[in-house]
């Protein structure tokens, strides 16, 4: 059940919506608060440094490549804690009670990890599903037959 306005979050690396649910438990009607898109440019204008190299041990003239930063990984990280501190002052203004949060997996890790206390305190459900790209219709049917 979706309570009367309910934040319902639906979020992944690079986009993520606020809606809030105008109608009633029994028949909600999700209308768009807000909407965060973050521009995640190609690899190559973000940074253009290989791989670094480390020496195994002193003097010994041995060397190991180090992974090559993830530019994309490293700004959806920083994107998760945006909207989350986003989501925390929508909260407080609007004294929320009830939040809903639909993100993949991974994201949800990264939220989970974002997440003041009085957002958590809020969250009634979570949904393990990547939902971005699909209309506030559909959205909506998923979390009838989910939540």
């Amino acid at each position: 059940m979706i309570p009367h306005n309910a934040i319902v979050f639906v979020g992944d690396g690079r986009k993520a919506l606020f809606l809030r649910n105008e109608g009633d438990a029994e028949f909600p009607n999700l209308k768009t608060e807000r909407v965060f898109e973050d521009d995640n440019p190609p690899t190559h204008l973000q940074g253009s440094e290989g791989p670094g190299r480390i020496s195994k041990a002193a003097h010994s003239g041995q060397r190991s490549a180090v992974e090559a930063v993830d530019w994309h990984d490293l700004e959806e990280h920083r994107f998760a804690r945006m909207v989350a501190a986003a989501l925390e002052k929508l909260v407080r203004q609007q004294k929320t009670r009830a939040i809903i949060v639909i993100a993949p997996p991974r994201t949800l890790a990264d939220l989970r990890k974002a997440f003041h206390q009085d957002v958590r305190s809020c969250i009634v459900a979570e949904l393990h599903k990547d939902l971005t790209k699909h209309p506030v219709a559909e959205i909506e049917k998923h979390l009838i037959g989910s939540v």
